[in-house]
């Protein structure tokens, strides 16, 4: 055992017994988060304009700070980036995470000096309990690479401004910079085709034990090595792999093609991290979700998912969360994030702890007739289906056909397969049947003869990839929604369908 693995040891060893300590004390742990953030807010324009000054419970909080997006708060960041500080916190932000929009084109979020920890401690401590828990070690003394964003930052209003990952890789601890991989250099390159290739030369001959990234393009650099190597598998090439962190969309779906990849057994460790807070992370490989960050400077709260649109909409805090309902996460943060909607929906699968699992975007969903699928059905239905068919699912889409001639409108599935199921038509059957089981509403519909069942268009190899290259929106954290409730992505994807 080398030095940087011993000295881990002890060190997640109380990590993880305070984590596990604050497991019993997280409703607390909120409440004293939320009287933090009101008696630090009331002195800012936000908190002067909602009267957090008097704002002492939480019912009284509800009355006080609306629900609200980014449109919400963006004559806020305005302010900010015209040089005023006291805004939405106390100061000004020490960084603003540079996001795509879609109403609002970029958005910039801020991030505080009391906000920072969230985002690195958090990473920290999903691998010190990830030590703590498995015993395992070793990979700290080996190479990690971190698929990210370019840490060069722009100033926007004197802010240091750029991706979220970037920014986090400034702070990457100097002990572990050696570790590190790929170069700076490297990882400055915005081009991410040019990058990957930079960074299969830079890795490819490494004794590489950690890789994290988002599953699909963490599949994209392995099937770059793999052709870079006769067709190697990754545990060929990397001999000492032990961990695979993951997050940004649901692993599921990708699993069985990165295993294979693989070629031989790598732990994995799933977070959920945003840039507007680091939510939840893995703390166990033996039961199942993600577990919420209750004491790291967010308040959180929740609303039933399908009250999310409603004027006046159900709050409610961890301490009245029910295992199985579907909520639409809000937080409340030391950053200067109030009632603040980040589109992401949850589903508790224990409160004791407080663990979750993802299940989509507010904003990727079908309901073009009422059914409102969500992202969670359609991946359940879609792997349900290719397990039993024996085969491997590389990426898909689903948007409504409401516009046809002569027929029933249906579902529209875009699908990437490693191999197609020897009879398409009753995978197709087999996928709309598991979807019907698992959405009431969307199994009305087809009896009832309002849709057809669904329709499945095979993709050509690297479709996804294709669409994403004509978008310029290639790697980095961008991905392609999995649920559209409208056309646009479709009818990109259309020039992608085999022929």
């Amino acid at each position: 055992m080398k030095i940087k693995s011993f000295l881990a040891r002890p060190y997640a060893s109380i990590v993880h017994s305070r984590i596990r300590k604050g497991m019993a004390t997280a409703v607390a742990d909120q409440q004293a988060i939320l009287q933090h953030l009101l008696k630090t807010g009331a002195g800012t324009v936000f908190g002067k304009d909602h009267q957090l000054k008097d704002v002492k419970t939480y019912e009284e909080y509800k009355a006080a700070v609306p629900i609200k997006d980014y449109e919400g708060i963006r004559h806020y960041i305005d302010q900010i980036k015209e040089g005023q500080q006291n805004v939405l916190w106390s100061g000004k932000p020490i960084y603003f995470a540079k996001t795509s929009g879609t109403t609002s084109g970029a958005k910039y979020i801020p991030i505080s000096k009391d906000s920072i920890s969230n985002h690195i401690d958090t990473a920290r401590n999903a691998l010190l309990c990830y030590m703590a828990e498995s015993g395992n070690s070793s990979f700290a003394d080996g190479k990690m690479i971190f698929l990210s964003g370019s840490p060069v930052l722009e100033r926007v209003g004197g802010i240091p401004t750029g991706r979220l990952s970037g920014i986090v890789n400034h702070y990457i601890p100097g002990y572990l910079r050696g570790n590190q991989l790929p170069s700076y250099e490297t990882n400055c390159i915005e081009d991410w085709e040019e990058k990957l290739g930079k960074i299969v030369e830079e890795t490819i001959h490494k004794d590489m034990t950690l890789i994290s990234g988002i599953p699909p393009w963490m599949q994209m650099y392995f099937d770059w090595l793999s052709e870079r190597s006769d067709g190697k598998k990754i545990k060929e090439l990397f001999p000492n792999l032990q961990v695979l962190v993951h997050g940004g969309v649901n692993f599921e779906p990708y699993r069985t093609k990165l295993m294979e990849s693989l070629g031989g057994h790598v732990d994995t460790i799933e977070t959920f991290p945003a840039s507007e807070g680091f939510f939840a992370f893995q703390d166990t490989l033996e039961q199942e979700g993600l577990l919420l960050n209750s004491n790291s400077g967010i308040f959180f709260e929740f609303i039933p998912a399908g009250e999310i649109f409603n004027d006046n909409p159900t709050r409610l805090s961890l301490a009245d969360v029910k295992v199985g309902e579907n909520y639409a996460l809000i937080i409340n943060s030391n950053a200067g994030l109030w009632g603040y909607n980040i589109g992401d929906t949850v589903r508790f699968v224990s409160t004791d702890p407080y663990r979750l699992v993802v299940t989509g975007r507010i904003k990727h969903y079908i309901s073009a007739f009422g059914e409102h699928v969500i992202g969670e059905e359609v991946e359940h239905a879609l792997l349900q289906a290719a397990r039993e068919f024996n085969t491997h699912i590389v990426e898909f889409t689903v948007a409504p056909m409401i516009q046809t001639t002569g027929e029933l409108p249906y579902h529209e599935w875009f699908v990437e397969f490693e191999q197609e199921p020897d009879n398409m038509k009753a995978f197709a059957e087999r996928v709309d049947n598991a979807l019907r089981q698992k959405n009431i509403y969307y199994n009305d519909l087809i009896t009832g003869n309002i849709l057809q069942p669904l329709k499945i268009r095979s993709m050509e190899k690297n479709a996804f990839i294709s669409y994403m290259r004509s978008l310029g929106k290639l790697g980095g954290q961008n991905k392609v929604p999995r649920l559209s409730n409208d056309r646009t992505i479709a009818e990109g994807m259309a020039a992608f369908i085999k022929r």
